[in-house]
């Protein structure tokens, strides 16, 4: 069911770039470049239990790189990133084909997070596959057991469309999150 209260997506956008000015000492969000996929690889490690190689990363920069993103702490590095990919299928919330953002991967280490980098990253993602790619939704699997991404979706407009039943390695349950974009 869609989000009756769905921020449009520049209304997130400008949301996500004010939230950044008041870190802007500290953070910035940039798009990823080849010199970042060592950073994102590692924090790709150590926050999530799905790991990818780095040469995934690589071609999905390639392919997509307009909706790579980074988190850049002043001293730290990267410290986040958002990974994506466009996929031409059926809607989720219509029956044509069109043009989806997936958002394959997301994270921010531990020690940055709570300070809006996830809904910049976000948002820039959601920006980038509207403007770049002209797609016109966006959709993600998270964790069933991981109520802080849940709410963050959420309020970025996201709807819980399906539960994936054993989605991850360790058998846990995945939603399937989507909204139009």
């Amino acid at each position: 069911m869609l989000n009756a209260s769905l921020p449009k997506v520049d209304e997130v956008y400008v949301d996500a770039q004010r939230a950044l000015e008041s870190i802007a000492d500290a953070y910035s969000v940039r798009r990823a470049e080849h010199r970042d996929i060592l950073g994102v690889v590692r924090i790709n490690r150590l926050c999530l239990p799905e790991n990818y190689s780095a040469g995934f990363f690589e071609d999905l920069l390639n392919a997509y790189g307009k909706a790579f993103h980074v988190a850049i702490h002043r001293e730290d590095g990267v410290v986040g990133y958002v990974m994506c990919r466009v996929e031409v299928k059926k809607g989720f919330f219509s029956e044509e084909k069109l043009k989806s953002l997936h958002i394959v991967s997301i994270a921010v280490m531990p020690r940055h997070r709570r300070r809006k980098l996830g809904y910049a990253l976000m948002a820039y993602a959601m920006n980038s596959g509207r403007r770049d790619y002209d797609c016109r939704e966006s959709y993600l699997e998270v964790r069933v057991s991981n109520e802080p991404a849940i709410n963050l979706y959420k309020k970025l407009g996201y709807s819980i469309i399906t539960v994936i039943p054993q989605y991850y390695l360790d058998g846990e349950d995945a939603y399937l999150m989507a909204r139009p974009i």
